[in-house]
């Protein structure tokens, strides 16, 4: 069932705080001077930038293998129309950027070449979120969707420090993490607690058994200094960029860094900025909520034609928390020899609620899991979890915890959890509880973290698009004003979507797509408050 197409989509779709196991807190207790170290940060941007013998390295492009088991695996991709080849590099990058003549890794890069070199504007970057998705995994799952943006520009992406085959984090083996995904991460009573702390506590120390060298560096600042290096080794003077969801977060933190360096910019699926993890958490809740909400509507506006009991989209709401609930005592078959547990089928309910596309999937879905029949929604939760069908993970969701918690500043005991717990189920009966539990993503973790919220304040940069749909189920609509504003005056760019699903550009409406390509690739810049229908 799992399709890569669906993967793609899922994957890029995965935000901050999407899953419990995976998203990390604030608000809680404060850093501990004697506990895990700091995530480094530039003091200033003099000290973020990239220069000497790794800003002239000269990159070696060959044809691209098949993606790894970390980028997710897969065959190797097909050539964009008109026959042009995806062609895969790898760039030097410092491990620590306080120390650019010590040790350096690796990060993965992919490209296509530009339609025509003569009106070739540069190279056009993409980042698809997570944190933890593979851009050289995911460009060419969507590179139809882009194919156009090449009339100006070589389409470039990468695997960000700590995701696919740019020393990708390690934490729990298969076995293990199949075990860990179908563990209520909703608990009801004192063990369940106990057992909820310390599964995560399990994975914080696997993680840094296995990666407690690369842990301190995968956050997000130093991977938008990583950028920064990355536009002057393609030959750029200023980052042409494309950051979808959490991509956003990190385009935004690009442009503090190096405000005199932004582009052509455009933000796609907004994540707010200035909310903490609460907030942002919170938000979440109410986003997916709202499009459960627009899905049961949706589903009682075709009558007979919906496959899911109810005559109002309460009712068919209230069907599928009594399916959940069942599923929390007596889970259903899968797939082979797997359950579909309540956590199992949480997950993959939200996933097939980040874009319109998917709804059918879900409607299927439940139909078939009150049937008995648990495979469709398992097969939803692997496609977001990142498992494939021969029972291998890739590592976007272990990528996932480690850059949120090298970010994330604070952490949350279970007591702080649980007080929080009635906002939660008050701001969505159905995902509640699952998000609120997911405060505690980064108890334990190795590292400490180094914001409440990012800074994005980026005076003197180019206009920068910020892109927000009014039925974004991850990243609320609101938060691509927030974005617009905390960027600065003159800079962000606010453009509005009235649709469904997570982003805008890939939903295929030629409204916002003429608008990008008129600003990508013209540089026409357009009206703050635009919206397309």
């Amino acid at each position: 069932m799992r399709t890569s197409a669906l993967r793609a989509a899922t994957l890029a779709a995965a935000v901050t705080v999407l899953l419990p196991l995976t998203a990390c807190s604030e608000s809680g207790t404060t850093d501990d001077p004697d506990g895990p170290p700091r995530s480094p940060v530039a003091a200033n941007a003099a000290e973020a930038s990239s220069s000497g013998e790794l800003a002239s390295q000269k990159l070696t492009w060959k044809p691209c293998p098949a993606p790894s088991p970390a980028q997710g695996g897969g065959k190797t991709p097909s050539p964009l129309p008109g026959g042009t080849p995806w062609e895969c590099s790898f760039m030097k990058v410092p491990l620590d950027y306080a120390n650019p003549g010590g040790e350096t890794i690796e990060l993965a890069l992919i490209r296509a070449r530009a339609k025509n070199p003569d009106k070739r504007i540069g190279s056009l970057i993409f980042n698809f979120g997570g944190p933890g998705a593979s851009g050289v995994a995911t460009l060419p799952a969507f590179g139809n969707d882009y194919d156009k943006l090449r009339a100006g520009y070589d389409l470039v992406s990468f695997d960000p420090r700590g995701v696919g085959r740019s020393a990708g984090v390690e934490c729990e083996t298969d076995q293990q993490l199949d075990a860990r995904y179908e563990t209520d991460v909703t608990p009801d009573d004192s063990a369940e607690v106990n057992a909820f702390v310390k599964d995560i506590k399990t994975f914080a120390l696997a993680c840094k058994k296995n990666s407690g060298r690369e842990l301190p560096y995968v956050g997000t600042i130093n991977a938008a200094r990583d950028m920064d290096l990355m536009r002057q080794v393609l030959g750029d003077k200023k980052l042409y960029y494309f950051g979808i969801s959490y991509g956003t977060e990190l385009g935004g933190v690009y442009a503090n860094l190096f405000p005199k360096n932004v582009g052509r910019s455009v933000l796609d699926g907004v994540v707010d900025p200035t909310l903490d993890s609460v907030q942002s958490s919170l938000g979440q809740a109410k986003g997916f909520q709202l499009a459960l909400d627009n899905f049961a509507e949706d589903c009682v506006n075709r009558g007979a034609a919906c496959k899911l009991p109810g005559s109002t989209g309460k009712e068919v709401e209230q069907g599928i928390s009594g399916l959940l609930t069942r599923l929390e005592k007596n889970p259903i078959p899968g797939l082979g020899t797997r359950q579909l547990t309540q956590s199992l089928a949480i997950t993959g309910i939200a996933a097939s609620l980040y874009s319109k596309e998917t709804w059918p999937l879900l409607e299927q879905g439940v139909d078939e899991a009150d049937g008995g029949n648990g495979a469709l929604l398992l097969a939803l939760a692997d496609s977001l979890n990142g498992r494939e069908a021969d029972g291998h993970y890739d590592n976007s969701m272990a990528a996932n915890t480690a850059i949120n918690c090298a970010d994330s500043k604070q952490r949350f005991t279970a007591d702080q959890t649980m007080a929080k717990l009635p906002e939660f189920q008050s701001a969505s009966p159905v995902f509640g509880d699952y998000l609120g539990w997911g405060l505690m993503a980064c108890t334990g973790w190795p590292v400490a973290g180094v914001w409440e919220t990012p800074d994005v304040s980026a005076p003197g940069a180019a206009p920068i698009l910020v892109i927000g749909n009014t039925g974004d189920p991850a990243t609320p609509y609101k938060g691509a004003k927030s974005m617009a504003d905390a960027l600065g005056k003159g800079v962000g760019v606010e453009l509005t979507y009235e649709g469904q699903g997570h982003g805008a550009y890939n939903s295929g409406n030629a409204c916002v797509q003429k608008v990008v390509g008129d600003y990508l690739l013209n540089g026409k810049v357009p009206a703050a408050g635009t919206v397309c229908k």
